[in-house]
């Protein structure tokens, strides 16, 4: 109970309630086996550095079980076959951070539960009920695979998902990726279940920006389908090739931390790649996916050419989200409405469903700088978007001009 713990061996205890080997102490370098308790069979309330929870075992039947740890922050830990009748067989309501969480069993929740996984693979745990690997959890830069359940969501469910490779999971019923939960640069491919193999196409899931089998996501934006070519499917190695459509492809908003997986740079090219690892020597600064979808090349040749003639280069077409051998297809203002409207000056330009816009103004373009921002995050609609500067009520002049966030 509380202290601060140094290469020591924590086996075959039990408490009653809380922490069955620790409680709300500090541990280094400790091994922590066989203990028991109705929450935090290995330990609750502790810190944890360079330190394994194996076979551990809480008894309470709710969420907040947690066989391994419970409450506790752990970095850089094994844990590994522990056990719980309620949520998080690893780990519940706990921050992890380059942790092994793995062969954990337990109802929901067979890895992580109601917590903060970043840099940790997730792998080959299984619950009775749902989310095999996670459960109300959010993971950043992890890899969740082989994980199993016997209802619902074998890699997880409920959860958040950022810059994640989620594969090869497994769950009896449905959404043997995920069965529920949000996505955003993540990777979801060759999971199983009989019905919904990967993720569930409907309200119960949110995909932005990540390479998803099958079928685009009805719910998200800017998804892609294509194969994401790893390095070596068959041996578990999940880095992207030289010419995976996952380069580039993500989108810098969704980046939760400075580091992938391996620890090196999380963003390399200037846009964030899909998945767990980011690819560090790119060739080129566009999206693979998209360059591949026009036939463009990869080797950085075409990056500033204007394929089209339209006056954008295919940087600028692509994160438009124009076509770049369309010419008619572009960012471009049209006409606005008299200024002598009581209800302000509305404006509009040709845009693009999931693209997000703001919109500067000015009334002295000698004056620098010319524009200021009134209005961001404006969402883009299919063919025209408008907005109405309701400020501007009087003779003006007003300049205008239209961007892309």
């Amino acid at each position: 109970y509380q202290g601060t713990l140094l290469n020591c061996i924590l086996a075959n205890n039990n408490a009653n309630q809380n922490g069955g080997g620790a409680f709300q102490g500090v541990l280094f370098n400790c091994i922590l086996t066989n203990n028991s308790a109705s929450h935090g069979g290995g330990a609750c309330s502790n810190i944890l550095i360079n330190s394994t929870l194996v076979n551990n075992f809480a008894s309470f039947q709710n969420l907040n079980g947690g066989g391994g740890a419970i409450y506790s922050t752990l970095t850089n830990c094994f844990l590994v076959a522990n056990r719980c009748s309620g949520g998080g067989a690893g780990a519940a309501f706990s921050t992890l951070t380059s942790c092994v969480v793995s062969n954990n069993a337990g109802n929901f929740g067979g890895g992580v539960c109601m917590g903060v996984a970043s840099g940790c693979l997730i792998s080959s745990n299984h619950v009775s009920n749902s989310g095999g690997g996670a459960y109300s959890n959010v993971l950043n830069n992890c890899i969740v695979k082989n994980n199993s359940a016997s209802n619902l969501g074998g890699g997880a469910s409920g959860s958040t998902f950022f810059n994640c490779t989620i594969i090869s999971n497994t769950a009896s019923q449905t959404g043997g990726g995920v069965d529920s939960g949000t996505l955003n640069n993540c990777i979801i491919y060759h999971n199983f279940a009989p019905k919904i193999p990967d993720y569930p196409n409907d309200n119960r899931s949110v995909l932005n920006y990540c390479d998803a089998v099958s079928e685009l996501a009805t719910n998200g934006i800017r998804n892609i389908t294509t194969e994401p070519a790893f390095v070596d499917l068959a041996d578990g190695d999940f880095h992207l090739q030289s010419n995976s459509p996952c380069i580039n492809s993500g989108n810098n908003a969704y980046v939760t931390v400075a580091n992938d997986l391996d620890g090196n740079a999380r963003i390399v090219g200037g846009t964030v790649d899909i998945g767990a690892y980011e690819y560090q020597s790119p060739s080129s600064i566009l999206s693979y996916a998209w360059a591949q979808q026009y036939g463009l090349p990869t080797d950085g040749s075409a990056d500033y050419l204007d394929s089209d003639g339209d006056g954008f280069n295919n940087w600028q077409e692509w994160r438009a989200g124009t076509s770049p051998i369309d010419a008619s297809s572009l960012l471009q203002m049209f006409s606005p409405a008299p200024t002598n409207n009581s209800s302000g000056v509305t404006i509009s330009w040709q845009s693009v469903s999931g693209i997000n816009y703001f919109v500067q103004r000015g009334s002295d373009l000698s004056v620098q700088p010319a524009f200021s921002t009134i209005q961001s995050n404006i969402v883009g609609q299919a063919g025209t978007t408008s907005f109405t500067d309701t400020s501007a009520t009087n003779g003006g002049p007003y300049f205008y001009r239209v961007g892309v966030q």
